[in-house]
Parts: C-alpha cells; sequence; structure tokens
C-alpha cells in the first residue's frame, strides 16, 4: 500500500501575549503555505503520491492550492507532477486547538504513515496527544519552539518521504520521545484531570489562568523538563543552563525556583542566580534553590499547594490547596522522524543518486 503522509497546520497557532512583549518572529499565512510547498515538493521527490491536511479557514490550504496550479500552469516539471495529490480530512472547523486533536485522530484512523506538523511546542503538544503510534516531523513555526527543532523544511520533507517509503531503516528513521504526564486529583469533586507535556511543565502562584502564556518569571516555583537543553527558548531553557539533558537520555530534570523572584537575595540561603531566555529577545533573572535528575516512571509530587500548571508554556490548570497534584516523565512516549538521522544514511548509501553504495574491496 502506497504511503499517505498527513499535514498538520493550524492558522490560530502561535498567538499568545509572548509576540507582544517579546521579539518572536509571527508568520504570515503565506509563509506558512509557502512551507507547505517545499516539504510537497520533498515529498514528491521521494515516491510520496497522496497526502492529507487538515481543513482550516485561515487561508493556508488556499495559498497551497494556487501555488499548486502556478507549477502546473507554468511547466516546469517537463509534464511531470512535482507534487503530491492534496485530500482534505472530512470534519468541521471550529477555528480552535480543538481542530489539531480531531484532524491529528482523524488521520491516524484513515492509516497516515507519518504526520508533518507546523507549529511550536502547544500545537506539537496537541499532535501528540492523538497520533498513537504514528510518528512526527515536527517544524518549527511557534514562539519558543523548544520541541521541533530548527531546520528547513525542504529536509524535514526529504526526511519523511524516505522515511515512509520504506528506504531507511525503522529503527534509523524513526526516534523515541519523552513526555510528562499531569494527573489533577480535584478534592473538591473527586475527579481526575489528566494532561500532558512535549518539554516542560511549570508551576507558578497565580490561580488564573488568564492569558496563559507564561512570562512572568516571579511567579515560577516549579519547573520538570523532558529535556533539558542550553540552546533552546523558553521554560526549558532554564534547566538547560544548569544541567543539560539530552533528548534522548533516560529521564529529565526538577527545578525549584526562589520565591524571591529574581533571586537577587542572600547567597547564603543557597539560591543561585540564573539568567535565562525565557522568550525571543527576552532575558529574565530567575532564582534556583535546586535542581534534581527527574526519573523515568517515578511520579513526583511538587512542593506547591496551589496555583496553576503551565504545560509547554501555557498554563492550562489550576489547582488549589484541597487538590493532589502528581507529575510523571515517560520516556518512550511516542515517535519522531529522525531527520539527521535519515539524511545521513540517505547520504551514506547515496539514496537520492540511484546509485548503490560500492562495496569495499577485500584485502
Amino acid at each position: 500500500m502506497a504511503p499517505v503522509v498527513g499535514i498538520v497546520a493550524n492558522p490560530v497557532s502561535a498567538r499568545d501575549i509572548r509576540r507582544v512583549v517579546a521579539n518572536a518572529t509571527s508568520l504570515q499565512i503565506a509563509d506558512r503555505a509557502n512551507i507547505l510547498l517545499r516539504v510537497l515538493a520533498a515529498l514528491r521527490a521521494c515516491g510520496v503520491r497522496d497526502v492529507l491536511m487538515m481543513p482550516e479557514n485561515g487561508g493556508i490550504r488556499a495559498h497551497v492550492e494556487r501555488g499548486l496550479m502556478r507549477a502546473r500552469g507554468n511547466g516546469a516539471s517537463g509534464g511531470q507532477d512535482i507534487y503530491p495529490a492534496l485530500h482534505t480530512v472530512s470534519m468541521p472547523v471550529t477555528g480552535t486547538v480543538a481542530d489539531t486533536h480531531r484532524a491529528t485522530a482523524e488521520m491516524r484512523r484513515a492509516g497516515v504513515s507519518a504526520l508533518v506538523v507546523l507549529g511550536g511546542d502547544g500545537t506539537h503538544r496537541a499532535v501528540a496527544a492523538e497520533c498513537g503510534t504514528v510518528p512526527i516531523a515536527g517544524i518549527s513555526t511557534g514562539t519558543n519552539n523548544a520541541f521541533p527543532e530548527h531546520r528547513e523544511p525542504t529536509i524535514t520533507g526529504l526526511a519523511t518521504g524516505l522515511a515512509v517509503t520504506g528506504r531507511v531503516p525503522p529503527h534509523i528513521a524513526f526516534a523515541a520521545n519523552k513526555r510528562i504526564d499531569v494527573s489533577l486529583d480535584s478534592g473538591a469533586t473527586g475527579a481526575t484531570v489528566t494532561e500532558m507535556a512535549l518539554v516542560d511543565v511549570a508551576l507558578v502562584t497565580e490561580r488564573y489562568i488568564g492569558a496563559r502564556a507564561l512570562w512572568r518569571t516571579e511567579n515560577f516555583r516549579e519547573l520538570y523538563v523532558t529535556f533539558a537543553d542550553p540552546e533552546v527558548i523558553g521554560m526549558s531553557a532554564i534547566a538547560g543552563l544548569l544541567e543539560p539533558v539530552g533528548r534522548d537520555e533516560s529521564g529529565g530534570l526538577m527545578v525549584r525556583l526562589s520565591p524571591n523572584g529574581d533571586g537577587a537575595g542572600d547567597c547564603r540561603r543557597g539560591i543561585t542566580t540564573l539568567n535565562a531566555p525565557i522568550a525571543p529577545g527576552m532575558m529574565a533573572r530567575v532564582g534556583v534553590t535546586d535542581w534534581r535528575r527527574m526519573p523515568a516512571s517515578v511520579a513526583f509530587v511538587p512542593e506547591v499547594t496551589a496555583g496553576s500548571v503551565a504545560l509547554d508554556g501555557e498554563r492550562e490548570l489550576s489547582f488549589s490547596e484541597r487538590d493532589r497534584l502528581s507529575l510523571t516523565l515517560r520516556d518512550d512516549a511516542f515517535r519522531t522522524v529522525n531527520v539527521a538521522a535519515v539524511m545521513r544514511h540517505a547520504g551514506q548509501n547515496r539514496l537520492l543518486t540511484g546509485t548503490p553504495v560500492p562495496v569495499a574491496a577485500a584485502f
């Protein structure tokens, strides 16, 4: 059966207050469509003939279709199709993140071989919640973009095409990824709410959800991360500048932050002051009192008794002294296309030349 690739590009992603208070890039609809055209061309070059795309009312698909029509009209391909056929998931459009959840679930049921996702940490989290065993190929178009690695979309498209057509062995083509499961048991109702984060869970003292996006560091109290990378932006940057933890390492890191906010106080109290990039162009001083490794499959109960829970940089849940909150990191939670490994394998084996690698002479 020929592979079909799904594309998730929700135009409502990357609309938070950090776009105002920081110097984040804002990708227009036409820019996102151009990214998709690059991905589509790369997929077709690898033999992918059909793509299933989520519906939306923001204009991304309309721009993509105009690009496809221009390519056919120009005749630059010598009569050959340079793009796959584009199909749309049949579903209502709400203009919210619910569209991402539903489109991903529908694509999974339709049997797509991989999901190309345009967005930041929040969009990828929504896809990971529904994708099951279908691997994700992430493209950074969000605000902080800690989870999707920055890379030219053409290369992501090539790697995805090579992976789903079976030209790269699965153990090379796909990588396991971590997540943090959050469980909130309500003391008032007895109900349990479960959520997940791909990069970080931050506990803050603010009880209201409000603008959702995190940017006021004086309210931070505890931080839990799946990986700690000093090259990323956001909450995980705080952990990465304390003790780096790789994406492919087991477990993560827990950081306890100072109630003094900027941590400029008393070194005798064991407070370390850290200057971290919590949003594009936004440096913040935070006080750190403690940090330690977060082993996989071990439930952590935070010291913070009331506040709100931010998942991948956005406040999603509030909790009080009557509730019980626990966090557990899972090592092998979902899969992604290992773009770097796929392209290295493609180069070593000349997959895009049609010429096999010569067998080394025996001596």
